[in-house]
């Protein structure tokens, strides 16, 4: 039986695809199998001497990669409305959209906007940016949105009242919700792109249990190690191959809006990318259009252009 590998990827010639998080772990290996397939990549990055150190590493590395780097801070809406207008006065299309960024397990604080870091970070970030590249999107024919979960999405629970953590707060629940509520976006973004009849469609990914810096935020050097050795003794895999669901979701064909790409081992903690199923309750469309709601009221990004779209059809 064969898997499918980023050999498998499509030439990119031509394609404009935007990665966030992408100066290391699963941003990282998608720039660079992006890059080596032509694709012209802009490194989303909040820290932008690493950045610019990976993106000059690539560069010698992989011939002919077309690469830009561009700052953004997912904790700040200020930043991200910032790279979107410098995004759309210097790009007119949009062709993969990685939601990928993310922090895990940190001790309680908030963004300077005042939400729960994790839960603004990994997804308010990512649902205020693709409301405002969303406009990008709707006019590249057949772009896609790929949204990173994670297994941790199991174990979490939205709930409206304590969506900061301002009621109570662990860490590893917190994180849990953020990744629930990434899947959830995904979905509901695929509802409202096909309500809209827009080309555009929607993809949850999530990378397994893969080592990357993520082992690296833990609330405390020793929670960090022992988290590193979680991933040695439960057998993680490289940054690499947990890249390959998003690539997967983001090149492969048959992919038509709604999935939700994962690796097909064990627990879905290991392997090559599939088709996977997530917790009953992402599904639950009537939670994920009120969480909707909720991260337009926090945000202030309403996605008029989808709206638009909508109104135009009818």
């Amino acid at each position: 039986m064969s898997h499918w590998t980023a050999a498998d990827m499509p030439d990119l010639k031509g394609r404009v695809a935007l990665v966030t998080g992408a100066n290391s772990g699963l941003g990282l290996e998608t720039t660079r199998a992006l890059a080596a397939k032509g694709a012209h990549v802009i490194m989303a990055c909040r820290n932008q001497e690493k950045g610019a150190q990976v993106q000059d590493s690539l560069e010698k590395s992989i011939a002919g990669a077309s690469l830009e780097l561009a700052e953004l801070d997912l904790a700040s809406l200020a930043s991200i409305r910032a790279l979107a207008e410098h995004f759309q006065a210097d790009h007119k299309q949009l062709d993969l959209l990685f939601n990928n960024a993310g922090v895990m397990a940190i001790p309680f604080r908030k963004t300077q906007d005042g939400f729960e870091w994790q839960f603004g970070t990994n997804y308010l970030g990512h649902f205020a940016l693709t409301g405002l590249l969303l406009p990008t999107l709707l006019v590249t024919p057949q772009s896609r949105v790929i949204s990173t979960s994670s297994v941790a999405h199991r174990t979490g629970k939205i709930e409206f009242d304590n969506l900061n953590g301002e009621r109570s707060y662990s860490r590893w629940s917190a994180y849990g919700r953020s990744k629930l509520a990434n899947f959830m976006f995904a979905l509901e973004l695929q509802r409202r792109l096909k309500r809209a009849g827009a080309d555009t469609i929607s993809v949850a990914a999530h990378p397994g249990f893969s080592n990357t810096s993520l082992q690296s935020t833990s609330v405390s050097e020793a929670g960090a190690t022992l988290e590193r050795l979680m991933y040695m003794a439960y057998g993680g895999q490289s940054a690499a191959t947990g890249a390959l669901p998003q690539l997967y979701a983001a090149t492969a064909p048959y992919i038509y809006g709604g999935e939700y790409i994962g690796p097909d081992g064990l627990f879905g903690m290991t392997g090559y990318p599939k088709k996977v199923r997530g917790i009953k309750p992402a599904y639950d469309e009537q939670v994920a259009a009120k969480l909707w709601d909720a991260s337009v009221e926090m945000t202030g990004v309403n996605y008029a252009a989808l709206r638009s779209k909508v109104q135009e059809k009818s």
